[in-house]
């Protein structure tokens, strides 16, 4: 079976071993029905519901005080869950900006209540990331929000702030499982599943007990935290197929040796990438800082966007797929997200050395 270099951003690649298996129990999962036919009220489904928050409980190292949830609507939902669950007139909700899509979740919260910027880099076109030193966080603030990783800029998060008594909440999209953290820092973090957790459809919310304590019962049922906790995330219909193949995924994850192990060869796969990127002579030239680089989205610029157009196209030739940067900013990345092979890694290298060789 030929099957090409995906370094798409999201979707994004999904670990092969797990589509076979999925392959598998297409048809028949159990009981002579696929899992996409069956009710969502059914036993099996809540059991694969029950299995799926303890794996992934138990990878983060989190204890019961934390509840997996599971909904639909991607990251772009729960910048408007967020503040509508905790916002009240008399405390705001703070922000970190470092990327694009944490400035939608500033903005979302601005329709909603009262939000305002702890720190910013945009000053810097997002090249850096904001210092934790220079945070101007409001103690009495409904909570503080952070994007771990930026999936455009190809930022990526290594120090995160002290807050004391205000919750941290963190869009993890782009890098939940990808690194060893303290999760336990974190009051509620979610991510889409579409980077390393699984297909698109489903989203991941982790929430502390106290945090969901403190969400609001003025708005609509369907949005509000506390309604997917108490019944399982089964209140409606849940992407189903979506959460076993997240299932797969935590599996396979744990059959890797965990996130400690995964941490280990993203390191090894951006390293490969980073190296051919600072040893080009300024042929490739990284957009973000050294220290605030992304092991997850690998971004560069070339002198010349003919050059970064005919890279891509030469690229899909090559069997690659996904290298072209966001609409929004140019340039070129690579997503090398827990299921993309160090090979695909290596093999990218090596064609960004010929690239340069042919066209420098």
């Amino acid at each position: 079976m030929y099957r090409i270099n995906n370094f798409n951003p999201g979707p994004a690649a999904l670990p092969l071993e797990v589509l076979n298996q999925a392959q598998d129990t297409f048809i028949a999962y159990r009981n002579g029905m696929s899992i996409m036919e069956m009710s969502h009220r059914s036993k099996d489904v809540e059991q694969l519901f029950v299995e799926t928050q303890q794996i992934l409980l138990e990878l983060l190292g989190l204890n019961s005080k934390y509840q997996v949830l599971f909904m639909s609507g991607g990251a772009s939902m729960q910048f408007a869950m967020v503040p509508m669950n905790l916002l009240s007139p008399k405390r705001n909700g703070s922000y970190i900006l470092s990327g694009s899509f944490s400035e939608k979740a500033y903005k979302e919260a601005q329709t909603i209540g009262n939000a305002t910027i702890a720190a910013s880099s945009q000053s810097q076109n997002w090249s850096t990331l904001p210092a934790m030193r220079d945070l101007s966080v409001d103690p009495e603030a409904a909570y503080i929000h952070i994007t771990t990783n930026n999936t455009i800029e190809g930022s990526q998060f290594r120090d995160f702030p002290s807050v004391n008594s205000v919750p941290l909440i963190g869009d993890m999209t782009s890098d939940l499982l990808s690194r060893q953290l303290e999760f336990n820092k974190f009051s509620m973090f979610y991510a889409s599943a579409q980077k390393n957790l699984g297909p698109a459809g489903a989203t991941v919310v982790v929430i502390h007990e106290d945090l969901l304590k403190a969400c609001v019962n003025t708005i609509p049922t369907i949005l509000n935290y506390k309604t997917y906790a108490q019944n399982n995330s089964l209140y409606n219909t849940p992407p189903v197929h979506s959460i076993y193949m997240m299932k797969l995924v935590l599996e396979w994850v744990n059959r890797q040796g965990g996130i400690a192990e995964i941490e280990k060869m993203n390191i090894q796969k951006a390293n490969l990438l980073y190296d051919v990127i600072d040893r080009s002579g300024g042929y490739y030239k990284g957009i973000i800082e050294k220290p605030f680089r992304s092991m997850m989205n690998i971004t560069w610029r070339m002198n010349d966007e003919k050059l970064e157009k005919l890279f891509v196209q030469e690229s899909e030739l090559h069997g690659f797929d996904g290298l072209a940067g966001h609409r929004s900013v140019g340039g070129l990345r690579a997503s090398a997200y827990n299921a993309v092979p160090y090979q695909a890694c290596k093999d990218l290298a090596e064609f960004m050395l010929d690239f340069q060789r042919r066209y420098g």
